[in-house]
């Protein structure tokens, strides 16, 4: 099976959306070692996978459908 490096970027806010996305997406990217630069101020991970396509490789990460609303 091919492999992937599948790469994800944030911003240091965004650290805690980051992991907390994977919560609630039932991947195989969970409960599993990744590298980060995080810690040192990169904030950006990265996955070794294995999957039938670059597409499947990206299915493993979480996305979630936003929509732009307005706060009172």
């Amino acid at each position: 099976m091919p492999r992937f490096l599948v790469h994800h970027r944030h911003e240091p806010h965004q650290c805690g959306i980051a992991f907390a996305a994977f919560k609630g997406h039932d991947s195989p990217l969970r409960h599993r070692a990744a590298l980060a630069s995080c810690p040192t101020g990169g904030h950006a991970i990265w996955w070794a996978v294995e999957a039938a396509s670059e597409d499947d490789a990206l299915r493993q990460l979480p996305f979630t459908q936003v929509t732009e609303v307005e706060i009172p």
